[in-house]
Order: C-alpha cells, then structure tokens, then sequence
C-alpha cells in the first residue's frame, strides 16, 4: 500500500538508510591497510599537522556519543542505532588508522579527549527533557553532523590529491579511499533527518534552532583558540586558505543548512558563521605561526 504521509515515508528511507549503512560498509579491517610511506619526512612537513587534526577528531567520536547521551535522553531509537552501532565505529577505527599512520610518521599520538562533557551540555542536556526543546536540539545535533561530515569529505579528497602528488600511494588507497568512501553516508543520515525534522517543526523551534546555530556554530574539535588554529592550519596545508578557495568550501559545507535555515533570505549563498568560523581560523593559524 502506498504510504498516506511524508513522515512514515521518511522514516522508512531512514531506517533503511542506516540498516544498509551498517551492512554495506563495516568498519575497515586494519589488517586491510598499508602503512608504507616512500618519503616519510616530506609527508609529515606537509601533512603532519591534518593527519593529527583528523585523527584527534575521528577519535573524540568516543566522547560525542556521550555527550549525545546528554543532550538527546529520548532520542528516536534510529538516532541511537545510528550513532553507536554505525558511526561510533566507524570512525573510531578511522581514527586509530590515522593516528597509527601519523605515529609511524615519528609524531606523538593524537590528544583526543574521550571523556569529558561539558557543563553547558549537561545544561542543554537538562533542557532537553522538554520533548519541544529536544527537537531544536535534534535539529542542532543533525545541523552539526552534516557540516563535521561534509567538511571532512571535502578535506579527505583534498588530501587524498596531495598524498597521490607525493606519491605515495599506498597511504592515498588503503588509508584515505577507505576513509572517505565511508563519509556520504553519514552526510546522508544527518542531511535526510534534518529535512525531515524541520518540516514537522513550528515557526518558534525554528527561530530557536537559528538564533542558537548562529551563536554556537564551530569547526568541528574546534573548542579552543589552538584547536581552533589546528583547524586553519588544516586548511592551509589543503590548499584552503585562500580567500576564494575558503569561501568555496564553506559554501560547499552549508549550502544544505543555508537552504533549510535560510531559505526567506534570498541571495545569502553561505550562513556568515560558517564563513566567518573558517576564516577566523586561518587568520588564528598564521597568528600563531607567526608569534
């Protein structure tokens, strides 16, 4: 029988989505990957830092599955299959190839916090409890997820270019293709629930969800001003930090998010905080390099 609404609809494609997600793409078999590096000392100047960056952040999905604990304590039972039978390890495992790799490379290991949760989400968190509060703060969670997997996306193929320029490609096909293969569905997953969840939300969440993506936006692992710095040093070292190339990338990471939030303001091709969020980083990354 054909379905009588949207909403079940959506929630089938989810549903499938993430079911398909987790058979078709299981986390990578490290035993799968091939360490070996022709040039080690020019891949870690040139890339040493992003390999750090991403590995810390591919790791901290540890401590993001409990802070999603905190802010989301009645998510739908899709949202809890999702992050911590599909995403968590994926990513965990991506993170431990990268920071192996780096490792190898004579870098330290990567400093992921895995544990601590913030007091403004347990703030948030207690907020949460009000069924109407949690779906603005679904919406920020789904918002975050498709800008942290779009980015990341972006950055992948732009390393995976770098990577095949110095030659290397063993890194380039069994560490980078693996990895970024496994990105667009999560994208997907974030990108199909927020459009779903704000065609059921009223004009007040939306107004809310805007006010507090606008104040609370950030790259993601982005927390302080060095991790900030962490995230334009990235961009640089991709080639990103150019004020065409930057502007670009944070249309590319918004346009979904400009569409759903913005779309009565015509013309805006990025949201200014996401923009605004990137250029700030380079400018703190080449403070930084500079003192």
């Amino acid at each position: 029988m054909p379905e009588t609404s949207s909403a079940p609809a959506a929630e089938t494609r989810l549903r499938d989505h993430v079911v398909r997600l987790g058979a078709e793409h299981p986390p990578i078999d490290v035993s799968t990957v091939d360490f070996t590096v022709k040039q080690p000392t020019v891949l870690l100047a040139r890339f040493g830092g992003v390999l750090d960056y991403m590995a810390r952040t591919e790791l901290e999905v540890e401590r993001n599955v409990l802070e999603l604990a905190t802010l989301l304590p009645d998510p739908p039972e899709i949202d809890r299959v999702f992050y911590s039978e599909v995403w968590k390890p994926q990513e965990t495992v991506h993170g431990l190839i990268l920071d192996e790799l780096q490792v190898r490379l004579g870098r330290p290991p990567a400093n992921a916090d895995l544990t601590t949760v913030s007091a403004k989400i347990r703030v948030v968190g207690a907020l949460a409890h009000l069924p109407a509060f949690q779906d603005v703060v679904r919406m920020l969670y789904y918002l975050t997820g498709m800008a942290t997997e779009r980015s990341a996306l972006l950055a992948y193929h732009r390393l995976y270019d770098g990577v095949v320029e110095l030659g290397e490609t063993a890194v380039a096909e069994t560490v980078i293709t693996p990895i970024r293969r496994q990105e667009p569905g999560h994208y997907a997953f974030y990108q199909m629930s927020a459009r779903a969840l704000w065609e059921q939300m009223s004009a007040w969440q939306h107004w809310l969800v805007r006010h507090l993506r606008t104040i609370s936006f950030a790259p993601v692992g982005a927390n302080t001003d060095d991790q900030r710095a962490d995230v334009g040093d990235m961009m640089i070292a991709l080639g990103l930090d150019k004020r065409e190339d930057a502007e670009t990338f944070a249309e590319q990471i918004g346009r979904v998010e400009r569409d759903l939030l913005w779309a009565h303001q015509r013309g805006l091709l990025v949201p200014p905080y996401i923009a605004g969020a990137f250029r700030d980083a380079v400018e703190l990354a080449r403070h930084r390099a500079a003192a």
